[in-house]
């Protein structure tokens, strides 16, 4: 009985392994590394269409903060506080606190801030 045991443990063990080898094997042929790569380049297209919408969504909040859609300021004093915003500047707002909708709880960039 014992040898009937370690005969098919044997068997068992040796199946395991030449399907782990011949696998392993076709993962490093043409084919099996083409379709490695292939899911490699979804899942960048993926992280990029990912990167893309966090762009827009940030350069819409930044929009909304400093009010360029709404003709609040000049379009190329934000870009000028965009691209260096510590500075100095011209004060964009006309010496007001904020843009018009600076206390207007639906603009994300001012919550909790209000003026005093």
């Amino acid at each position: 009985m014992r040898r009937i045991f370690w005969v098919a443990l044997g068997a068992t063990a040796g199946v395991l392994v030449v399907r782990k080898v011949t696998k392993t094997a076709q993962a490093y042929t043409p084919e099996g590394m083409a379709r490695g790569l292939s899911g490699l380049g979804e899942g960048l297209r993926e992280m990029a269409q990912v990167v893309r919408e966090a762009m827009q969504e940030r350069d819409a909040e930044l929009r909304l903060a400093l009010g360029v859609d709404e003709g609040v300021i000049d379009p190329d004093q934000a870009r000028a506080l965009i691209e260096r915003p510590t500075a100095d500047h011209a004060d964009p707002f006309g010496g007001q606190p904020g843009p018009p909708d600076f206390d207007r709880p639906s603009n994300p960039a001012h919550r909790g801030a209000r003026a005093s």
